[in-house]
């Protein structure tokens, strides 16, 4: 899903010195092209988003004859208008996807093949060969990736030591984080142990999550396969949570950021969520940095992986279609500049330090972006360990086909053991199985 995660978007550029960049690309797109890019900075994180149009003058002088023309919208990915914008012809020459849309993207040709062009982004070959393989499509390249995510356990480490546990050994089964759930809700009223959500597609998402951590499925050979034991085991704690430990709070959430900024008041011990959520909990709601740990994913089975790719309009012409990746190169692929310039974020107040983005994997461009990361770190990377260590034996798994429809059918079953004490899980599950196959039955 992570279309939640697109509007904060860090500022970046070039490992290479603009001299030197300007020297190896002085024709990028031939003369006069311009281009359109998305994702701009809202104008409320104004420091942001003057290092992006700082970027965007850097880039033009680098890349002589080029115009770059930015698109004033935030969330750059809104699920509700991308499908009928896409539709229309109507996307910007570099235009964002998420990867549970790269399929139907390239299914329908709104992507450009740029299979002959990768070249163009300089460090392309370093990108994790899985991540690169989500946006190929019969051998042909279509997009270059950018984020790629799994899920962890974030945590509040103030509440751990005031529940009495050790901040230092996070939970790490289901039955332990219910444990610990429970004696933080102890901790006196408005005390929520563990945060879910039950609508607005985030209630199924994080089933999703839940599901594949204890083993489970989602869908298997076209049809769902979440009513099983896994499935069941998923609403059950849920329900056994908020009836019988009273650890997950009365308020049924819905929106993706209900439940970050109900962690940034400082009264939620847990969540399931990838690191950039101390990102956003930190930076833009005001958390206390110093109290948030991330987690491996509770069983460690599996976690879900998402991630973004930048795409290329299919009607830019030759030189356009330079100029865009020689843009996403300039300002989303390459340490030290642009949005992997963390000397700059930390100046403007970024939350630089959290490992949320692990697409380059442990290549020479994928460490030198941690090595830039911690050296430049205004959050504290130790507390992050633990996720860090643990992620990298897990088993990564993609959301499943009509992910966004599939959650919503979900989101019933989810909110149903958040709000009704009496709740039939089976009938639940069985109804949403029905559903769900109707929904993939239509291909």
């Amino acid at each position: 899903m992570k279309s939640r995660n697109l509007a904060i978007l860090l500022t970046t550029g070039l490992v290479c010195s603009l001299a030197a960049c300007s020297s190896d690309s002085s024709d990028a797109g031939g003369g006069g092209v311009t281009i359109t890019v998305a994702c701009q900075p809202a104008k409320t994180a104004a420091k942001q988003r003057q290092a992006w149009n700082d970027d965007v003058v850097a880039f033009e002088k680098a890349h002589k004859g080029v115009k770059v023309k930015s698109t004033d919208q935030q969330p750059c990915f809104d699920p509700k208008t991308f499908a009928a914008k896409l539709a229309g012809g109507q996307m910007e020459t570099v235009f964002l996807v998420p990867v549970t849309n790269y399929a139907d993207v390239i299914a329908k040709k709104q992507a450009k093949d740029i299979t002959s062009l990768t070249g163009q982004v300089k460090n392309f070959g370093d990108i994790k060969q899985d991540v690169r393989d989500m946006v190929t499509e019969g051998g042909k390249v279509y997009g270059v990736p950018n984020v790629s995510y799994s899920v962890g356990l974030v945590y509040n480490r103030k509440l751990f030591k005031e529940a009495g546990l050790d901040p230092e050994a996070p939970p790490k089964t289901w039955d332990e984080v219910r444990t610990a759930a429970e004696k933080i809700a102890g901790l006196g009223d408005g005390y929520v142990g563990y945060g879910e959500y039950g609508g607005g597609n985030v209630g199924g998402w994080h089933f999703a999550q839940a599901i594949f951590s204890r083993g489970g499925e989602m869908v298997t050979d076209g049809k769902a396969a979440f009513n099983s034991p896994d499935g069941k085991a998923v609403l059950q704690t849920l329900h056994d949570m908020r009836w019988e430990d009273d650890s997950t709070g009365s308020k049924l959430l819905i929106g993706w950021e209900a439940l970050m900024q109900q962690m940034a008041a400082g009264k939620t011990g847990m969540m399931l969520g990838a690191p950039d959520v101390v990102t956003d909990v930190v930076q833009k709601f005001q958390g206390k940095k110093d109290d948030y740990g991330i987690a491996g994913i509770p069983e460690g089975k599996a976690s879900l992986t998402g991630g973004e790719a930048y795409m290329v309009n299919p009607k830019a012409s030759a030189a356009e279609t330079k100029a865009a990746l020689q843009w996403i190169d300039f300002q989303f692929n390459t340490p030290g500049k642009g949005r992997l310039d963390y000397v700059r974020g930390k100046a403007n107040g970024e939350a630089v330090g959290v490992p949320n983005n692990d697409y380059m994997g442990e290549s020479v461009t994928g460490q030198k972006i941690a090595e830039d990361r911690k050296a430049n770190a205004a959050l504290p990377v130790d507390y992050y360990q633990p996720y860090v260590e643990t992620s990298k034996g897990v088993e990564l798994k993609l959301e499943p086909a009509k992910a966004q429809e599939l959650y919503a059918v979900l989101d019933v079953a989810m909110s149903a053991v958040l709000t009704r004490e009496n709740a039939d899980i089976d009938k639940l599950l069985s109804d949403a199985e029905t559903k769900a196959n109707a929904i993939l039955a239509r291909g």
